[in-house]
């Protein structure tokens, strides 16, 4: 667990929360159908992540605002990509899940994860078997 990412003392989420439930907002979203599987996903994975379970509803809500008010995932991903690479990788397969969700990747979903990978500065390698595991199961 990441037991140090926890809510401020002002009864906000820490940044990394925030931009990091966007990002995956941003991905359930860029297919225009925003679907309760994938808000299930993006639940579990903030739980995982640390996230209290009681505030993981509110969080999402500060999320989707976040997310509906940015024009660029540039914002999303500056805080992501300064965790340590267990972090970075959970957030990217929760994205191919997020994805693969429907059961496909469109052109646009794979241009996002094509993007984050070099945001993120992911290995090709393990970025590619992160998605064949996931397209996969």
């Amino acid at each position: 667990m990441f037991s140090f990412l926890k809510k401020n003392k002002k009864n906000s989420f820490d940044k990394i929360y925030v931009n990091s439930a966007a990002l995956l907002i941003h991905a359930a979203k860029i297919d225009e159908n925003y679907q309760i599987e994938e808000k299930q996903i993006i639940k579990k994975t903030l739980i995982k992540l640390g996230v209290d379970e009681k505030s993981v509803d509110e969080l999402i809500k500060i999320a989707e605002k976040y997310e509906k008010e940015s024009n660029q995932i540039l914002g999303f991903t500056k805080e992501i990509k300064q965790m340590d690479e267990k972090f970075k990788l959970k957030i990217i397969e929760t994205l191919w899940q997020i994805i693969y969700s429907d059961g496909l990747a469109d052109m646009y979903e794979t241009n996002l994860m094509t993007r984050l990978k070099g945001l993120m500065y992911l290995d090709d390698k393990l970025f590619a078997e992160i998605r064949n595991k996931i397209k996969s199961s």
